[in-house]
C-alpha cells in the first residue's frame, strides 16, 4: 500500500470515549479538521529532481560568476539580469555558523529530532544551503557542530524530493573512502558504534546510587498506582542500561510499566552514560529533567533516535507529582 500524507496510525477511530482525571469524568470527542493540496516546485523542479539522484544543483551567472546555491534566482541581480546557469555542487562544505539544536519538534518533524538547523556553505556559493545536521556519534548536543565545522551532505535511502531527502554530519565522523565518495546514503554510515563515554566507579559514586536506587524503585511503584504515569508510557518497550560511577542498573519499559534493575545482566536497547548517579536522585523528585542532563552534557545516550524514549521518561515525575 502506498504511503499516506497521513500516517494511518495517526487518524483516531470516530465516536467518543470517558476520560477520567483526578476521579472526575470527562467526556472526549474524536474529530477532525484538515486540508489536503498540492504543491507545485516550479522553478526550483531541477533542484529537488537532483537530490533525487543524489545531486546537489547550484546557479552560476554567465556574466559574473556569482554561484548561489540553492537555485533560487534564474537571473542575476547583479548583473542586469543576466542568465544563471545550473551546475552540480560537491557534497562537501563547512558550516555558516553554530547551529542552533531542536530537541522538540513539532509532529511533522518528531521523529527526526533531536536535529540541528544548519547552512552549509558549498564550494564557491555565496549562498548557504540550509540543512539538518546530525551525529553518528550518539545523542547531538552543544558543542558538536560550530562555525567553519567540515560536513558532507548526506543522501536519503529514499528520497520524495524534499529539503529532507538530505543531511549533513561532521567530516571528523568519516572514513577517507566515505568523505571522497559522491551521493554517499544514510545507509552506509555506522551508527551502532558511537564512542561511549567512560566513567571509573567511584566510593562515594556507590553511595550516590544507593540513594538513587531508593528513589527509583519508588518511581516505579508510583507508577503502578497512577493511571496518567502509564498512559506516559503506554505502548512503548525498551530496555536501557545505565553506567555510572556508582555501577550499572537497568531501566525497563514495558507498555505502560517501569522496573528498575541492579547490574547489567540483560541485552539493552540503547545505553545511558551518567558520572553522577544524583542526577537520578534529582530527577526522580523532580528537580531536573533528562532532557536538561543530555543538553548540558550531563548525561549520553548511545542512539540519536532514542531522545524520544527520554521524553517520554521526562514526563513521568512529572506525572506523579500531578497525581
Amino acid at each position: 500500500m502506498p504511503e499516506k500524507v497521513i500516517p494511518l496510525h495517526m487518524i483516531p477511530d470516530k465516536g467518543s470515549e470517558i476520560l477520567i482525571i483526578n476521579g472526575k469524568q470527562y467526556l472526549q470527542t474524536n474529530t477532525a479538521m484538515f486540508t489536503f493540496y498540492k504543491r507545485s516546485k516550479g522553478e526550483l523542479s531541477p533542484y529537488f529532481l537532483g537530490l533525487k539522484e543524489k545531486k546537489i544543483y547550484g546557479a552560476k551567472c554567465t556574466n559574473c560568476g556569482i554561484i548561489r546555491v540553492p537555485p533560487f534566482m534564474e537571473r542575476c541581480p547583479d548583473c542586469e539580469f543576466a542568465a544563471m546557469e545550473l551546475m552540480e555542487m560537491p557534497d562537501r562544505g563547512k558550516l555558516l555558523h553554530t547551529p542552533p539544536i531542536t530537541y522538540f519538534a513539532h509532529s511533522l518533524f518528531q521523529d527526526m529530532a533531536p536535529f540541528g538547523r544548519g547552512r552549509v556553505l558549498l564550494g564557491e556559493s555565496i549562498t548557504a544551503l540550509p540543512i539538518l545536521l546530525y551525529t553518528t556519534k550518539g545523542v547531538l548536543r552543544p558543542g558538536i557542530f560550530k562555525r567553519d565545522t567540515p560536513v558532507k551532505v548526506i543522501f536519503r535511502d529514499e528520497r520524495v524530493g524534499a529539503p529532507t531527502d538530505i543531511f549533513a554530519v561532521p567530516m571528523s565522523e568519516l572514513s577517507e573512502e566515505q568523505i571522497g565518495k559522491n551521493g554517499l546514503q544514510e545507509s552506509e554510515l555506522d551508527w551502532t558504534n558511537p564512542q561511549e563515554p567512560q566513567v571509573k566507579e567511584t566510593a562515594e559514586g556507590h553511595k550516590a546510587l544507593d540513594k538513587a536506587l531508593i528513589g527509583l524503585s519508588k518511581l516505579s511503584d508510583g507508577v503502578k498506582t497512577s493511571a496518567r504515569a502509564q498512559h506516559d508510557l503506554a505502548g512503548w518497550r525498551r530496555v536501557i542500561r545505565v553506567n555510572t560511577s556508582g555501577g550499572s542498573f537497568g531501566i525497563m519499559i514495558e507498555d505502560g510499566r517501569l522496573e528498575i534493575s541492579a547490574g547489567e545482566n540483560y541485552s539493552p536497547d540503547f545505553i545511558i552514560v551518567c558520572e553522577d548517579p544524583g542526577l537520578f536522585t534529582e530527577w526522580v523528585e523532580y528537580r531536573e529533567s533528562l532532557t536538561n542532563a543530555i543538553i548540558s552534557a550531563k548525561l549520553w545516550i548511545s542512539k540519536n533516535s532514542e531522545f524520544k524514549t527520554i521524553f517520554k521518561l521526562d514526563r513521568v515525575p512529572r506525572s506523579l507529582k500531578r497525581t
